[in-house]
């Protein structure tokens, strides 16, 4: 019987040492959770009950866990490297089986599906304009159309006339500055995503008690091919207060509607075909003419930029025209019994029995932790630990091969007796 013991007690101590070797060769894996043996005593009970004088018959392996504490985050500078800081596994789909991981060394395929070195797609939920979630799970991937242009809806114009500019007479010419006091540019944009100069000319009429706003715009041209020369005031000229604002009765925001087709490429403006000109932030003070906001809401198409992932797991595809669009919002997912999950190698694991269902959801959300963009978690191996645990589950091979020595050599010893 002693040597039946020991036995067991050998071969303890050699899961032992597999699991902290194993633990040992994942220090520097990437989301690698390390393991736990646990063991229980073997106790033969006689048929007629428990016996307070039985003495057990070793050892066994009982289990071995999986420690899902929280590993260092390392930062890479690569965006789409991720890491969880907080329970949850990303959610990933392998030829349409569901896996769990924590490893998050994400890249794009030629495709432009988000995988893994195993081929295996992230998943994520799709968003709507809000950027709420919306539908099921589904693998990501990255968008590598052009973005759109939008064309210019309005303009908003905030600056400050000079109460001192003299009055001007005659008609306006844009080739004479004697025929008006100030003017100021921005960059508009048609519908196909052309951008095009526009000029806001202000002139002083005192004639007309009131100051007269014109604009052109590169490429709107008359039937003469000169310049089109927009007239936003009309017979309404911009009056001022004694304080240097408009008066309440002036009308700030104009609306210049354009013919059906604008330019020769056949692009126009805005959903209406106009502009909206807010001029109702222009002020007439004693100080020189200067142009606080001058702002359009119109840009160019764009093209694929960089990805950024936030916090909350959304990923928007950042465009060289300035603009963002949201591609989906990373899909994450937790147990009741995380130590119950189906090892599968390679950094994932698989629903189980003892695991529970997955509980889907985004990050931030429960108890589920957020996403770090540009970091990948570490192993959370404690390497002096483990060598400690090496240390202690050597000894207790040696103690159990020491038993069988000693239960060999009281043998022998019965076997000479005479």
């Amino acid at each position: 019987m002693p040597f039946r013991t020991a036995l067991s007690g050998l071969n303890a101590a050699s899961a032992d040492l597999r699991v902290t070797g194993n633990n040992v060769a994942n220090a520097g894996t990437v989301g690698f959770k390390e393991s736990r043996a646990e063991f229980a005593d073997v106790f033969a009970l006689s048929f007629g009950g428990i016996s307070q004088t039985a003495v057990g018959t070793g050892t066994r392996l009982a289990a071995v866990t999986q420690q899902f504490s929280q590993g260092n985050i390392d930062f890479t500078g690569n965006n789409l490297d991720l890491a969880l800081n907080g329970q949850g596994f990303f959610v990933l789909d392998d030829g349409g089986s569901r896996v769990y991981s924590r490893a998050g060394a994400f890249q794009a395929d030629r495709e432009g599906f988000v995988v893994n070195a195993q081929g295996q797609r992230l998943l994520a939920f799709g968003v709507n304009d809000t950027g709420e979630r919306a539908g099921d799970p589904q693998p990501l991937q990255l968008s590598t159309e052009a973005a759109d242009p939008r064309a210019t809806n309005e303009i908003i114009a905030q600056l400050n006339l000079s109460a001192d500019a003299p009055p001007v007479a005659g008609d306006f010419d844009i080739n004479e500055p004697n025929t008006y006091n100030h003017s100021t540019s921005l960059t508009v944009f048609d519908s196909l995503g052309t951008a095009r100069s526009a000029t806001l000319y202000f002139r002083n009429e005192e004639a007309e008690d009131g100051w007269q706003v014109l604009a052109t715009i590169d490429g709107y041209q008359d039937g003469a091919g000169d310049p089109e020369i927009i007239d936003l005031t009309g017979a309404d000229r911009l009056r001022f207060d004694a304080s240097g604002r408009l008066e309440p009765d002036v009308e700030g925001n104009l609306t210049h509607a354009f013919p059906d087709t604008v330019f020769s490429t056949g692009a126009d403006f805005g959903p209406d075909n106009a502009i909206e000109f807010d001029l109702t932030g222009i002020t007439q003070f004693g100080d020189a003419f200067n142009v606080n906001r001058l702002n359009q809401d119109g840009f160019a198409t764009g093209r694929l930029d960089s990805i950024n992932i936030d916090p909350g797991g959304v990923v928007s595809a950042q465009f060289t025209n300035g603009q963002s669009r949201a591609l989906g919002k990373i899909a994450l997912a937790n147990f009741a019994n995380p130590q119950g999950l189906a090892q599968l190698g390679d950094n994932g694991w698989a629903e189980s029995f003892t695991s529970g269902e997955p509980l889907l959801g985004e990050a931030g959300e429960g108890s589920l932790g957020l996403v770090q963009s540009g970091g990948l978690e570490t192993s959370n191996v404690d390497i002096a630990q483990q060598l400690v645990n090496l240390i202690t589950a050597q000894r207790n091979f040696q103690a159990n091969a020491q038993v069988i020595t000693t239960a060999d050599t009281v043998t022998q010893t019965i076997i000479n007796i005479r």
